[in-house]
C-alpha cells in the first residue's frame, strides 16, 4: 500500500500578496482583471472575499457586483514562482519524490517512510509548521493510498488542515461528498449526473461500472475507479517546457498595419514569460490563419536572446514573407523555443546589450509587480527605436 500526500497551498496568490504587503491581512483581496475595466477573471480570492460568493476563475465584473468593497490586485507573478520554488525546495528536503502537479500544488510519495518519519500525521503537522516558519505561506494537506484520494483530502479542513484517508477506506469516506469533489468532474458532466439522479459519490460507486462506460466511454469507467477509491498511485513527472507561444483570433482582416500591431502584443507576451524563466531562446515561429482556415508556420534559427525587438524583427518579417495570398488572415501567432538559461549567454554580452538587458529586467520586475499593462513598448516609425510607456494608472494604483 502506497502513501500520497498532496499539499495544496492555501489562497497561494493572496498569501503571497499578503507577506509582500501585510495590510492586506484580514481583508477580501482579490487577484484578478481590474474591475474598473470589467475584464478578466478571478485568479485568487481571500477566505474573506470568498464569504461573498467569489472563487477562482469568477468573471471579474461579477466579483466586483457582490463584492464593491474588495482589494483587486493586478497579482506579483514573479514572486509566486519565486515562493512556489522554495515551497518545494523544502519538500525536496524530506520526501523521496515530489511531484509539482501546478504552481500551488505538490504531490509527495512516502512510501515505506513510516520508519524514518513515524505518525505520518504528526509529519505532515511538521511539514505545515516548517513552510509556515520559513515562509509564511499556509497549506494543507491530504494523506491517502493514491494521488486522487490525497488530493480530495486536502479539500476537506481548508484552510490549514490535515485528512489522512486510512487504507480500506477510501469508499466510505468518499461515499457521503458531492461528484463534483471528484477531480474532472466540470459543469457538464456535474449536470448530466444530476439528470441521472446522481449526486453523491456514493451514488456512482453503487451502479454497476459498465453503466459509466456505456454513458461516457473511457472517462465514465475513470469516473467509476476514483469514486469507489481507486486512482494513479505513482507520482509522474512533466517534461522541462518545450516552447512558449501566443496567439490571436479575430474577424477577418487585411490591413497589414493591423496585424504589426498585434504581432507586436504578442511578442511582448512571450518575450515576459522567457524573462520571467530567466531564459534564452533561439527559434522563433509565427503561425498565421487565412480566412478559408489555409494555415501556414515558419520557423526561423537566431542568436540566443529575449529582447522584444530581434524576436519581433525576425517574427514580422517571416510573416510578411508567408502572408502572400489576396485573403483576409483570421489568426497570428507567435511561439518561441530552443531555450537555454541567461547564465549560458551572459559572458558573450557587449555594453550595448548589457545596458539594454538592464532596462528590459526592469521592466519584467515593474510587470511582474503592477501587471503586463504597466509597462508598454511601442515602436516609433521616425528613427525604428524601441519606445517604453509607462502607464502612471497602473504603477501608482
Amino acid at each position: 500500500m502506497r502513501t500520497i500526500f498532496h499539499l495544496d497551498l492555501d489562497a497561494f496568490f493572496v498569501s503571497v500578496e499578503r507577506i509582500l504587503d501585510p495590510s492586506l491581512r484580514g481583508k477580501p483581496v482579490i487577484v484578478g482583471g481590474d474591475p474598473k475595466f470589467g475584464r478578466g477573471v478571478v485568479a485568487a480570492c481571500s477566505y474573506e472575499a470568498r464569504a461573498y460568493g467569489l472563487h477562482s476563475a469568477m468573471p471579474i465584473r461579477t466579483a466586483y457586483r457582490l463584492c464593491p468593497h474588495g482589494i483587486y490586485i493586478h497579482g506579483s507573478h514573479g514572486e509566486y514562482s519565486r515562493f512556489s520554488r522554495a515551497v518545494k525546495n523544502i519538500l525536496l528536503q524530506y520526501a523521496p519524490l515530489v511531484q509539482q502537479a501546478s504552481i500551488d500544488e505538490f504531490y509527495m510519495d512516502f512510501t515505506g517512510c513510516r520508519n524514518v518519519y513515524g505518525s505520518l500525521f504528526t509529519f505532515a503537522s511538521y511539514l505545515q509548521r516548517e513552510i509556515w516558519k520559513k515562509l509564511s505561506l499556509p497549506c494543507s494537506i491530504g494523506i491517502g493510498s493514491n494521488k486522487t484520494i490525497a488530493k480530495i483530502g486536502s479539500d476537506c479542513l481548508k484552510p490549514n488542515g490535515i485528512t489522512y484517508i486510512l487504507p480500506g477506506m477510501e469508499k466510505e469516506f468518499l461515499a457521503p461528498m458531492p461528484v463534483e469533489s471528484i477531480p474532472g468532474v466540470g459543469k457538464v458532466t456535474l449536470k448530466d449526473l444530476h439528470s441521472k439522479g446522481i449526486y453523491k459519490i456514493g451514488d456512482i460507486a453503487e451502479l454497476p461500472q459498465d453503466y459509466f462506460a456505456a454513458a461516457y466511454g473511457k472517462y465514465g469507467i475513470d469516473l467509476y475507479r476514483k469514486a469507489c477509491g481507486k486512482g494513479g498511485e505513482y507520482l509522474t513527472f512533466i517534461h522541462e517546457q518545450k516552447s512558449i507561444s501566443h496567439e490571436r483570433t479575430f474577424a477577418d482582416v487585411t490591413s497589414k498595419k493591423f496585424l504589426k500591431e498585434k504581432l507586436f502584443k504578442l511578442t511582448g507576451k512571450v518575450c515576459q514569460e522567457l524573462r520571467d524563466k530567466n531564459w534564452f531562446t533561439s527559434s522563433v515561429n509565427i503561425k498565421l490563419r487565412y480566412s478559408d482556415f489555409k494555415t501556414l508556420t515558419r520557423s526561423r534559427k537566431i542568436k540566443p536572446t529575449d529582447d522584444d525587438k530581434i524576436i519581433f524583427d525576425a517574427a514580422w518579417n517571416m510573416l510578411m514573407k508567408a502572408c502572400t495570398r489576396r485573403v483576409a488572415v483570421r489568426l497570428i501567432g507567435i511561439g518561441l523555443s530552443k531555450f537555454s538559461k541567461f547564465s549560458e549567454q551572459e559572458e558573450l554580452f557587449e555594453w550595448e546589450e548589457i545596458k539594454r538587458r538592464k532596462m528590459l529586467r526592469a521592466v519584467t520586475i515593474i510587470r511582474d509587480k503592477y501587471g503586463y499593462e504597466s509597462v508598454v513598448f511601442g515602436t516609433a516609425e521616425t528613427d525604428k527605436k524601441l519606445q517604453i510607456m509607462v502607464n502612471p494608472f497602473r504603477v501608482n494604483s
